[in-house]
C-alpha cells in the first residue's frame, strides 16, 4: 500500500488545522476585548423588551455590535421599521467597502467559502486579514479568526442576556467604553501613513466638536469628512513629493 498519499493528506490536514488555530490566536486579543461589548448588547436587548430568543438571534444573525446597539435602542424608542432598517444599513455599509477591498483575495474561492467568510467579515476580521496580499491570504486562517470571534461574541451576548434578566441597570456600569476601546485597538495599528493619520485626526476632532454642540448626524459628518480628508491627502502627497524631488 502506498503511504505517500496518506502522508500528504495528513500533512495537508495538519496545515489547515494549524492555520485555523493561528487565526484564532491572532484574533484572541480582540475577542477578549469585545466581551464587555457583548454583555452590553445582550443586556440592552433584554431591557429594550426583546425576549431571550430574539436577543440572541440578533447576535447569531445580524452579528454587528454597533448596529445591534442602535437597533435595540430604536426599538425601545418605538422607531418605525423603515427607519430602523435604513439606519442599520448605513451603519453597516462600511462592510461593503471591506468586501470590495478583499475581493481579490477570496474571488477565486468556492462559493461556500465566499459566503462563509462574507458572513464572518467584521471590523475585527478586516483588521486581521484586510491588509494581507492575495498571496499571503489563507482562507483557513481567516476562518479561524472570524469563527472564533463569532463564537466569543455570541457567548458574551448570551451572558449579557442572562445577566440582564437578573441584574437591572447592567447598561449603567460603563460597559459601553468597550465599544470605543475595541475600535481604538483596531484603528491604531493601521495608522502607518500620513493620509490615514490625517483622516483619523479629522474624524476624531469633528466627532468630539460636533457632539459637544449637539449637531445632528455628527457621527456621519465626522466619518465622511475623515474619509474625504484622507482621500485628498493621498492624492496630493505624491504630487508634492515629486515636486520636491525636482
Amino acid at each position: 500500500m502506498d503511504t505517500s498519499i496518506l502522508n500528504t493528506n495528513s500533512n495537508h490536514g495538519f496545515s489547515k488545522l494549524h492555520l485555523f488555530w493561528q487565526g484564532t490566536v491572532a484574533m484572541m486579543p480582540l475577542s477578549i476585548a469585545v466581551l464587555p461589548w457583548g454583555l452590553l448588547a445582550g443586556s440592552f436587548a433584554i431591557e429594550s423588551g426583546l425576549n431571550p430568543f430574539e436577543s440572541q438571534a440578533l447576535s447569531a444573525i445580524l452579528f454587528a455590535g454597533s448596529a445591534q446597539l442602535v437597533a435595540t435602542g430604536m426599538l425601545k424608542a418605538g422607531a418605525g421599521m423603515a427607519t430602523l432598517l435604513m439606519t442599520t444599513l448605513f451603519i453597516t455599509s462600511r462592510h461593503l467597502l471591506y468586501s470590495v477591498s478583499m475581493r481579490d483575495k477570496i474571488s477565486g474561492l468556492p462559493l461556500r467559502w465566499r459566503l462563509g467568510l462574507g458572513f464572518l467579515l467584521t471590523d475585527e476580521l478586516f483588521a486581521i486579514c484586510g491588509h494581507q496580499s492575495p498571496k499571503r491570504f489563507e482562507p483557513w486562517y481567516a476562518l479561524g479568526a472570524g469563527l472564533s470571534f463569532y463564537l466569543f461574541w455570541n457567548f458574551a451576548t448570551l451572558a449579557g442576556i442572562v445577566a440582564g434578566s437578573f441584574i437591572p441597570g447592567l447598561n449603567e456600569l460603563g460597559l459601553e467604553f468597550a465599544v470605543a476601546a475595541t475600535f481604538i485597538a483596531i484603528v491604531i495599528p493601521t495608522i502607518k501613513t500620513k493620509p490615514v493619520l490625517l483622516s483619523v485626526l479629522v474624524a476624531l476632532a469633528l466627532s468630539v466638536a460636533l457632539n459637544y454642540f449637539a449637531v445632528e448626524g455628527s457621527l456621519m459628518i465626522a466619518s465622511i469628512a475623515g474619509m474625504l480628508s484622507g482621500y485628498y491627502a493621498e492624492k496630493l502627497l505624491p504630487n508634492q513629493q515629486r515636486e520636491g524631488q525636482k
